[in-house]
């Protein structure tokens, strides 16, 4: 049995590492395509690149392994069927749950390990990522002159235009600068030559003009002119360098690049906030009801409860702190130590200010002169705001937590399906793999962005949102599981041919039916 399940899981690796390489490549070329203007024309390092495309790929194979799993079964268990391994195996009294065990067990193994990924690797390069885009959106592009054209030197600032240039000696003839750096008044330059350099840091750009002068305009008074000859002139401009400066801290980040620990902590953090305003939100609403104030519509349809959740991201935090090692602590000072040290008795009426609660926001009030009524409108209506950010936050991090385990579970869920379906059309081949597997991607990820979307705006509970997909698939791979051994058990039939023409039967079998007619009576004579 152990040379069987090896064999099995053999015939899964190949199609697995060809499928992930493939669609991790495919989907890695088209994000990079995507964000393609953003790296070219500015110079960027090679490293910096080659540190971009990397930082890219562990987002796009928590994508592709779920669809990678689901290929390499439908195409290991169709040739199984279709080279009659699944009927020799039948013969020789190995049931077909003994065969797809061992798959399962590695299913299982890598969703354990896609939930690790996507837990602790996906978020920090996610932050990593996300900070070399800002890196790289900061900086400028790629600093260069062309002779016979102004070229803008310093954005609205600083422009130069040269007669020519030579780039081998940085040599310029008949150069004119304009210089607007200063609003007060506005320069120009002009030389019969000079040289350009950058500066050591390559920052700065460093001009040398020979042979010139200087005209100085002011802006209050254009007839004023002043005019300035020089034999040798010093210029520098600073700012122009094309060096990439790489962000060494970056405390903020986006509920994406947040493990599920920091986000149930945020998420907590919200809930406490919510609490209070729902609390100050009551009693609030409860006293200009009894005053008979009049109430906008957004207050008597808001909704102060929580949004619902299981938890799960708190029962996760739960059994990684337990399996998490200890922290060491220095040991406490004994008792008979302790005798030896001088105790220092604070002073006396010293008080100190009550404890702030982290995460938590004190109930709102509004100091006014207006009566009583009116500063309780105003209160109510900045609750309702708070509830609603709240609830807002608490939804959003509900689905990102939601998220990372569906997304891991899906591997498990796809190899249930998978296999009933291969095993039913063992003739289908490439043909069944590729258009089962686009149809079970497309309608999953639909799902999974659907439920995105109803799970941040508050429609539907996070929970429901982000499982929807692995239920409905999940119940139709158990459904196909218990026909499993109902197939037929040759190779002859099965294929793509067969699935399209027994729906087209059933089709036409339900929409061909046609009711009775009934024949009137005649009338008697």
């Amino acid at each position: 049995m152990k040379i069987l399940h090896r064999y099995v899981l053999k015939e899964h690796l190949g199609p697995l590492t060809f499928a992930l390489t493939s669609l991790t490549s495919i989907l890695l070329l088209q994000y990079i395509g995507k964000h393609f203007g953003e790296l070219v024309g500015k110079g960027l390092p090679t490293l910096v690149i080659a540190e971009f495309f990397g930082l890219s790929i562990p987002l796009t194979v928590a994508l592709t392994l779920p669809m990678a799993v689901l290929v390499a079964t439908l195409y290991a268990f169709s040739r199984l069927a279709a080279e009659n391994e699944i009927t020799a195996l039948k013969a020789s009294g190995v049931s077909l749950v003994s065969v797809l065990k061992p798959v399962l067990w590695a299913a299982l193994g890598v969703t354990l390990v896609m939930v690790g990924f996507n837990d602790q690797v996906l978020p920090r390069s996610n932050h990593r990522l996300a900070t070399l885009q800002r890196d790289i959106a900061q900086k400028k592009p790629t600093f260069g002159l062309r002779e016979q054209v102004i070229n803008e030197v310093s954005p609205g600032k600083f422009y130069l235009r040269a007669g020519h240039l030579d780039e081998a000696s940085n040599l310029m003839r008949e150069v004119t600068i304009y210089d607007m750096s200063d609003p007060t008044r506005r320069r120009t330059i002009y030389a019969d030559s000079g040289t350009m350099g950058m500066s050591k840091g390559m920052t700065d750009l460093e001009l040398t003009l020979y042979n010139g002068n200087m005209q100085d305009v002011p802006t209050n008074n254009p007839d004023e002119l002043q005019r300035l000859y020089f034999n040798i002139d010093l210029i520098r401009v600073r700012g122009v360098g094309n060096q990439f400066q790489k962000t060494t801290a970056d405390t903020y980040k986006s509920d994406r690049e947040m493990t599920v620990c920091e986000m149930q902590a945020a998420q907590e953090r919200a809930r406490r906030d919510h609490e209070l305003a729902r609390k100050e939100y009551e009693k609030t609403l409860a006293s200009l009801r009894k005053a008979k104030a009049k109430l906008s519509k957004e207050v008597l349809n808001e909704d102060p409860s929580e949004p619902w959740d299981i938890g799960l991201g708190r029962l996760y935090c739960k059994a990684t702190g337990l399996l998490a090692p200890k922290s060491a602590h220095a040991q406490t000072v004994s008792s008979t130590s302790t005798k030896a040290i001088p105790q220092i008795q604070p002073p006396a009426k010293t008080v100190l200010p009550p404890p702030r609660t982290s995460g938590t926001q004190a109930p709102l009030t509004i100091q006014s002169n207006y009566p009583q009524t009116a500063q309780d409108l105003a209160t109510i209506e900045a609750l309702r705001v708070r509830l609603d950010d709240s609830s807002q936050m608490m939804n959003a991090y509900g689905v990102e937590i939601h998220k990372k385990f569906a997304l891991a579970v899906a591997c498990f869920v796809f190899v249930l399906l998978g296999a009933p379906i291969a095993l039913r059309f063992p003739r289908g081949g490439v043909g069944l793999t590729i258009g089962v597997s686009l149809f079970v991607f497309a309608l999953y990820y639909v799902c999974l962005i659907a439920g995105e979307s109803l799970g941040k705006r508050g429609l539907m509970p996070a929970v429901a949102s982000m499982w929807m997909a692995n239920v409905i698939f999940g119940m139709i791979a158990l459904v196909m599981l218990a026909k499993m051994g109902k197939e037929g058990s040759t190779a002859r039939g099965g294929d793509m041919r067969e699935m399209f023409d027994s729906n087209r039967g059933w089709a036409r079998s339900k929409v061909g039916r046609k009711k009775p007619v009934i024949q009137p009576e005649r009338a008697a004579a």
